[in-house]
């Protein structure tokens, strides 16, 4: 079978058959591929599209690249989530132990910042020993015993997914549904889950900028996870404007602190698609009978402290600090400038440009410009105030943190362009937007 066949096959808008899709998932592990024919077909699936079944087997077999995780004898179901990307998610933070208080195993196998949008494995190096590359047996063994755990991407799981996500990234072939679908199923699929929510974002700060967009990537992704076997729900949820009170990768760990531990109000829009996902997932484990069934054991569970104790257990176990629930600002850096941007006069915030917000906390060093740069976990926004804000002339809209005064007074008018103020009230904006599956 030859390399240039099937490329012709898929760009005259042949359907390629399994042996066509496992022999190109072969050629990108053992480069029997040139990079050319792989950006080729790329481009090729990104004209012609891919048909349900097409995309099962490209799952399939990028899945089946590497190793794939058995979880034999587990008194529980295996469950996980995957949120597309947005400024200030740090659900998984939260969701993790929160699932795995009320009975399910979460073993997380989380991303790191790409663009605009923060990454899980950044936000969780902002804590002092937290290591997120333990070796695999530590990773099963925390997993079985503490029911969690939330650690980098491996180099063994869906190898093929990496050298094609690569060439997809400098070749214009990202944003096609059937490539990122199998790119995102195939990792959870070896990760061994019995379950998934998907938290497919939608907004000026999500990579689905349109619900019509939204909604074509979530329909596919739960009719390729049921053909391949996992059972799933996707959930459409907004973007539009910073989830939390907090971004930046420490400012992120102490919101997630405070969350679990409920010191003081959770955030209200963070809470809801919180509760929502884990609660999805709950019911995919058969840990309850319904979505209001869980969201009930899902705040017992936060009530009663129990997930931020399994949260306290796995930063531990993976070489944080025991206290860190108790003393964070002992062990989360803190940046030396703190400034307030003040609303230019008295109104109501009418809408932020989310991804510009997101890209300002890169050029405040909490992002990475290319591959391998170094993080500031210092820096980003607190006390952001959500859209729909009626504001006094001066009263701060959210607090900059900075490495220096320069940067902050940069970041404080930046900040500012971002924000579109008015003087009508608004209605809030319903944090799930659609549910699939």
């Amino acid at each position: 079978m030859l390399a240039q066949e099937i490329i012709r096959a898929k760009r005259d808008g042949q359907a390629l058959n399994e042996a066509q899709i496992n022999h190109f998932v072969r050629g990108l592990v053992d480069n029997s591929w040139s990079e050319g024919q792989v950006a080729a077909l790329g481009m090729a699936v990104f004209l012609r599209g891919m048909g349900r079944d097409e995309a099962v087997l490209l799952t399939r077999a990028m899945m089946n690249s590497g190793r794939v995780m058995r979880w034999p004898d587990m008194p529980g179901p295996i469950l996980d989530k995957h949120s597309s990307g947005g400024v200030g998610d740090k659900v998984s933070l939260m969701l993790a132990p929160m699932v795995a208080a009320c009975g399910g195993y979460v073993p997380m196998i989380a991303g790191r910042g790409l663009g605009h949008t923060g990454g899980t494995v950044d936000k969780l190096e902002a804590i002092p020993g937290y290591s997120t590359t333990p070796d695999p047996a530590k990773f099963d063994q925390l997993v079985r015993s503490l029911g969690c755990a939330i650690i980098g991407q491996t180099a063994d799981l869906a190898p093929a997914d990496k050298r094609f996500y690569a060439t997809r990234d400098v070749t214009a072939t990202v944003e096609s549904v059937p490539l990122i679908t199998a790119s995102i199923l195939s990792k959870k699929l070896a990760a061994g889950l019995e379950g998934l929510a998907m938290d497919i974002k939608c907004g000026n700060g999500a990579f689905a900028a349109t619900p019509e967009f939204a909604r074509e990537l979530a329909e596919s992704i739960v009719a390729v996870a049921g053909g391949a076997g996992l059972r799933t729900r996707a959930l459409i949820t907004d973007m539009n404007q910073i989830l939390g009170t907090d971004v930046g990768n420490a400012l992120e760990i102490w919101e997630t602190v405070r969350y679990l531990k409920g010191d003081g109000p959770r955030e209200a829009r963070l809470h809801e698609v919180t509760l929502a996902l884990c609660a999805e997932m709950l019911v995919l484990g058969n840990l309850a009978s319904d979505t209001a069934a869980a969201r009930v054991k899902l705040q017992a569970a936060l009530d009663s402290g129990a997930a931020a104790e399994k949260f306290a257990q796995m930063v531990s176990a993976l070489g944080g600090p025991a206290d860190l629930l108790d003393k964070p600002a002992q062990y989360l850096a803190a940046a030396p400038v703190v400034k307030p941007v003040p609303a230019p006069r008295a109104g109501v915030l009418q809408a932020m440009a989310t991804r510009d917000l997101g890209v300002l906390i890169v050029e405040l060093g909490g992002g990475r410009r290319k591959a391998g740069d170094a993080i500031d976990m210092r820096v980003g926004f607190s006390s952001v105030q959500p859209v729909g804000t009626r504001f006094a002339a001066g009263e701060p809209l959210a607090l900059v943190h900075a490495a220096d005064e320069a940067a902050a007074d940069r970041a404080v008018v930046s900040y500012l362009a971002a924000c579109t103020l008015g003087d009508a009230d608004l209605a809030a904006a319903p944090m799930v937007m659609a549910e699939v599956g």
